[in-house]
């Protein structure tokens, strides 16, 4: 059995796991291959894939492997290490978004020395590695080998110092979607206000709804193009049902802000413009819950 491990980093890790149902097909690999997934959303009748397991039977299947292939995080180097397991590690890089930087080269760079594992950077790089690890010997681990001790503390001390950088990086999504919730909210108000102020009345229920209508229209044409590029930076490439389901989405939205106005502006007689922020502020919630579970949903 082959244990594939992509540990829990928040960014998809999708050419690895295409490339080993490519030998598989190919027979190159053909043990069964157990895959702890994390982030990454892959579905293959090839590998039994899970997205996470307990430490337990994450470790279970760390004794049964013939070999593990795994990212190349020092945490998940080093649980492999420790069990004296053959290693195909494989860097994340950003070129390809799974991750913020290119740190794990070093990381690979540096374990390889160590000849603690078989690297591999680009994907045509894997059938070798997995022809290689039949005969493959690695460097007994020893657990104050001064060269490793070194390499972690480097890599803590330096991503201990940038904390606040992880944090963004960790929240980068969430934060995106907030900057351009707001730059959404301000193009929708900012139209319903002129429209408010040039062609249709708010002592009107008819003009309130009609007002309400086109500055969501122009809101959702402004939010699809920047979630999509900027948010979930999504690689769908069915762009048309992507941008269906993003407006169905939109427009169920778009009825819950103009069921807010009606009772708030027409029946309960407040202040449009107060009205109009309230009603924004939940219809980000309930648009951001749309889009990232339904219509950006990673595959």
């Amino acid at each position: 059995m082959i244990l594939v491990t992509l540990g829990t980093q928040d960014k998809e890790f999708t050419r690895v796991l295409k490339e080993i149902d490519r030998l598989i097909e190919k027979k190159v690999i053909c043990e069964e291959v157990i895959v702890q997934a994390g982030y990454t959303k892959y579905e293959s009748k090839n590998m039994k894939i899970f997205d996470y397991v307990s430490k337990k039977e994450l470790e279970e299947y760390m004794d049964k492997a013939s070999f593990i292939i795994t990212h190349c995080g020092v945490g998940s180097i080093f649980d492999c290490l420790k069990k004296n397991k053959k290693i195909i590690a494989v860097a994340r890089l950003s070129k390809y978004k799974e991750h913020n930087n290119d740190h794990q080269l070093e990381l690979l760079e540096e374990f390889s020395k160590e000849n603690f594992i078989i690297p591999v950077v680009e994907m045509d790089e894997m059938e070798s590695a997995i022809k290689k690890v039949k005969t493959f010997k690695p460097a007994m681990y020893k657990s104050n080998n001064l060269n490793m001790v070194n390499l972690v503390d480097n890599y803590i001390d330096n991503n201990e110092a940038s904390g606040l950088v992880k944090i963004l990086n960790k929240y980068r999504e969430v934060i995106m979607y907030l900057i351009f919730g707001v730059l959404t909210t301000l193009v929708s108000v900012a139209t319903r206000i002129v429209l408010f102020n040039t062609l249709f009345s708010a002592s009107r229920a008819l003009d309130v709804q009609i007002a309400t209508i086109i500055s969501n229209i122009v809101g959702i044409a402004f939010a699809y193009f920047t979630n999509r590029k900027y948010v979930f930076e999504s690689t769908n490439k069915n762009k048309l049902k992507e941008m269906v389901s993003f407006v169905g989405g939109r427009m169920s939205t778009l009825l819950m802000d103009m069921l807010i106005m009606f009772i708030g502006v027409t029946l309960l007689k407040g202040n449009e413009n107060i009205i109009t922020l309230i009603s924004q502020v939940l219809v980000i919630v309930a648009n951001y819950l749309i889009s990232k579970l339904f219509v950006f949903k990673k595959r």
